[in-house]
């Protein structure tokens, strides 16, 4: 059976600028005298965990915050504004859902989030895209490792009984196409707006919209012999 796996929040809808707004209101709402802009937030985003980012952010100015507490605010935020925001899937993503699923594909949702923020984003993209589409979705507490570890892409393989070969994986940042990668799945990049000018060199291909006809013809055995 061949998969299509979308690797994160963002291949389905574009939500990096509210996840950057989300981190803000979190350091403002912790009296934090931080503030993200694009180019700072663009320039974290090589890797995975917001945690982590922030964690690093404190390190990097000498500052002592919990980042695990800044970080469930900042989630808190992001699940408010995606409920009160008007978002719609990425271009192409709703063709490649009802594509595999009318061809009897496997469909997947592999992420390193968390529920919650998974719940929301659905729950906000209801009627295109529900989680009653996906035969597998992936959170954070699936996995020991975060991505870019292959983990989490190695799981999802194991859980459907898929193969690596007839499988894609649409990623939108330089971490999930590694974890894909080093998995040995072919690789669609599929970068949001704050993370375009990122190195998808490892990636089979970057594309700016998804085309399901391709798409789905990479899982077919000829287009890979």
């Amino acid at each position: 059976m061949s998969t299509i796996f979308f690797g994160s929040i963002s291949t389905l809808a574009d939500t990096s600028e509210l996840q950057r707004r989300a981190f803000n209101d979190a350091f403002e709402a912790f009296n934090l005298d931080w503030e993200w802009s694009r180019e700072d937030y663009r320039s974290m985003l090589g890797s995975n965990g917001g945690a982590d980012r922030i964690e690093q952010f404190a390190a990097s100015r000498g500052d002592d915050v919990d980042a695990n507490a800044v970080h469930a605010k900042k989630s808190e935020i992001f699940q408010e504004l995606l409920s009160s925001s008007s978002i719609s899937p990425r271009p192409g993503v709703v063709d490649v859902v009802e594509e595999a699923k009318r061809g009897g594909h496997g469909l997947g949702f592999v992420t390193t989030t968390s529920q919650g923020n998974i719940d929301a984003l659905l729950a906000a993209l209801k009627p295109h895209i529900s989680a009653e589409m996906f035969d597998l979705i992936v959170n954070r507490d699936s996995v020991s490792q975060p991505k870019p570890n292959a983990e989490v892409y190695e799981y999802a393989l194991k859980t459907l009984g898929a193969d690596a070969g007839d499988a894609i994986a649409i990623e939108d940042n330089v971490g999930g196409v590694n974890a894909a990668t080093s998995a040995g799945i072919n690789t669609i990049a599929f970068p949001n707006e704050n993370t375009a000018g990122g190195d998808f060199s490892a990636a089979d291909e970057t594309v700016d919209s998804l085309d399901a006809t391709k798409i789905l013809g990479l899982t077919a055995p000829e287009s890979r012999s």
